[in-house]
């Protein structure tokens, strides 16, 4: 490895400092397109739908298996 190298692999596993790494993620944070609040609000319903339709489905499994179990080897 050339010296330039060398020198180039240590300066990047240098630490950054609190103030520079605060920087870093506030530019980092204003580049990020922030949903609006009627796209927040049709997430939220959209997830709240699929985690209540998977505990029905779970929910249902559930009853079913243990129906079976207590069919095959009695009450």
């Amino acid at each position: 490895m050339t010296e330039k190298a060398v020198r180039s692999e240590k300066d990047s596993r240098e630490r950054t400092g609190p103030l520079t790494f605060y920087r870093q993620v506030v530019a980092e944070l204003r580049k990020v397109v922030w949903p609006t609040q009627q796209q927040l609000v049709t997430y939220f319903l959209v997830v709240l739908v699929f985690v209540l339709v998977m505990i029905a489905y779970v929910s249902l499994l559930d009853v079913a298996f243990g129906k079976a179990v207590f069919a095959l080897f009695g009450d």
